[in-house]
């Protein structure tokens, strides 16, 4: 080992399994699969966005423009495409919507750093000069939103119906921004300080299939979609007493397996009384305390159902947790685990009300903490996008009354944004300069891709809002069915600040630490290049080559 150190051979100190990537080949294979997961969610972005259909390896189908619900559907197996995914799940976190400009501005911040790391500039040069440029530009953000009234309907339903444009939910938005605004005005109260407080856990959202979406509708209350146990019970009460059970009021059974020898038909029926009687003994501790109504999580025997028609108690078995949680704010009641201790403090009140068409039972409380937003679809795949784009809405509309600030949106804000930085580049000094001027460049990457996905001229498109900029009109945007620059914030085409803010600071925290690898050290191989059937991102197709031709690079 000695001799072979004497000429010059290096030490190996990895397995042959492992995968070293150094330099400028870690670079670009870094931003490369970055922008590779970028480039999937960009034909998605605006009012005129495409769709994806996703299908996992179960054969089950979605269908979605929706940023983080593609990204964490497809099934991606590439460490950095990963770091960039995250972006999009702290984007749906703390801003609800706004997920695929988050991306793209991320994977254009990459795709800008990778030309300054052509030209030698030093990647911290670059870091430092991005994240000098997203301070700015969240102070520019603050400096150009509008103060607005919590209580002005017109404006938050602009808000919603901006969220839901391009999206399942657009053909019927005024509708549905009707219903999204007073759901959150009726789960908003203000603190000791005066501060608006949206609470979405008093919020829930039903959806049903087989009719209109323009049939959806908001409920003060909580909605069970199960039948009675049994026909001969009543199907609704009004100012009923309501018990919220998580028991089976089913015989016990013994916890360990047991064998009884019957040697006497009498002795079987002794037996088949004795679990006759426990049945009856539960039946009656609810009837002793007056409860009219029952929604049960657990099972409920077929013995048990009979007692419990006869003394005319309504009942649902199998009922979701979730549901038990929700009915118990609305009645104001407990959720009880055993009926030998229950009181009658723990039921609830409230008017049950059956829906025979719909096969729903409605619950309202007297003073309901509880609403529900019941959503309609002709089919699932139409449903389940349509609450996609109604949880973004409402998320919005909620950050909107909390925050208080808005913006203009149409690509407004980030040509706005872009025109502020690179006069805030001026007075940066070294090569930082370049990066903030990068940064600005990133952000104008927002309205060519909505012209883009509008089928419009994107360089036309930009060349007018940078000259309506010029003339000092912050609020020009791009109004996609128009083709026309633009007052979008007077079109009612509005975003909450905060979504914003969150946008670029999530996006250059990670194109940051995507710059900062120099060095990747893999366990094992580095290919994403799986075959045509496999794999990471749709158009991540060079990232399987370089992983493929790594090995020569240890």
């Amino acid at each position: 080992m000695s001799q072979r150190m004497q000429q010059g051979q290096p030490m190996i100190v990895m397995s042959e399994d492992s995968q070293r990537v150094k330099d400028k080949d870690a670079q670009d294979y870094n931003i490369s699969a970055a922008r590779a997961v970028a480039e999937s969610v960009k034909s998605t972005l605006g009012p005129k966005g495409m769709d994806k259909m996703l299908v996992d390896s179960m054969g089950s189908v979605t269908i979605t423009n929706d940023g983080v619900t593609i990204l964490q559907e497809m099934d991606i197996d590439n460490p950095t495409a990963e770091m960039i995914i995250e972006v999009a799940e702290t984007q749906e976190d703390e801003a609800g919507d706004g997920t695929t400009t988050a991306v793209s501005i991320a994977g254009e911040l990459l795709k800008n750093a990778e030309d300054l790391l052509e030209q030698d500039i030093h990647p911290t040069a670059i870091i430092k000069g991005f994240h000098m440029a997203s301070e700015q530009a969240r102070e520019e953000i603050n400096d150009i939103a509008v103060d607005v009234d919590t209580e002005d309907e017109d404006l938050l339903r602009s808000v919603a119906e901006t969220s839901m444009t391009g999206k399942g939910t657009e053909v019927n938005k005024e509708h549905l921004a009707e219903l999204i605004v007073e759901a959150v005005r009726q789960v908003t109260v203000e603190d000791d300080e005066g501060n608006n407080v949206v609470d979405l856990e008093f919020l829930n959202i039903e959806t049903q299939t087989g009719r209109g979406v323009s049939e959806s509708d908001l409920l003060e209350g909580g909605i069970i979609d199960k039948d009675p146990v049994h026909d001969n019970m009543p199907t609704s009460a009004e100012d009923a007493d309501i018990l919220l059970l998580n028991e089976p009021i089913e015989v016990e059974e013994t916890d360990i397996d047991t064998e009884v020898s019957v040697t006497d038909p009498d002795q079987l029926q002794q037996f088949l009384d004795r679990e006759e009687e426990q049945l009856k003994e539960k039946v009656q501790q609810i009837a002793d305390l007056d409860a009219d109504v029952v929604f049960c999580q657990k099972g409920i025997d077929d013995l048990a159902q009979h007692y419990l028609a006869k003394e005319g108690i309504l009942a649902v078995r199998r009922a979701k947790k979730s549901d038990l949680e929700f009915l118990s704010e609305v009645v104001n009641a407990a959720i009880v685990s055993d009926l030998d201790s229950v009181s009658d403090e723990e039921l609830g009140h409230g008017d049950i009300i059956r829906d025979e068409e719909d096969e729903l039972f409605y619950v309202e409380g007297e003073d309901a903490h509880g609403v529900t937003l019941l959503l309609r679809g002709s089919t699932d795949h139409v449903v389940d996008e349509l609450e996609r784009g109604v949880n973004d809405a409402l998320d919005v509309v909620a950050q909107t009354v909390s925050d208080g600030r808005a913006l203009a949106g149409g690509g407004a804000i980030e040509v706005e944004l872009a025109s502020r930085l690179r006069d805030y580049a001026d007075s940066v000094s070294g090569r930082e300069q370049l990066a903030v001027e990068a940064f600005a460049d990133s952000l104008e990457l927002v309205p060519r891709v909505l012209a883009e996905n509008a089928g419009l001229d994107s360089i036309d498109t930009l060349v007018d809002l940078r000259a309506a900029h010029d003339d000092g009109d912050v609020e020009a945007g791009l109004n996609v069915f128009t083709g026309n620059v633009e007052d979008t914030y007077d079109a009612g085409v509005v975003e909450p600040a905060h979504a914003k803010e969150q946008a670029v600071t999530s996006a250059a925290e990670a194109a940051n630490l995507v710059l900062k690898i120099d060095d990747i050290i893999s366990a094992g191989d580095l290919s994403t290049d799986k075959g045509d059937d496999e794999g990471g991102a749709p158009g991540a197709g060079g990232m399987g080559g370089m992983g493929g031709g790594m090995g020569g690079m240890m």
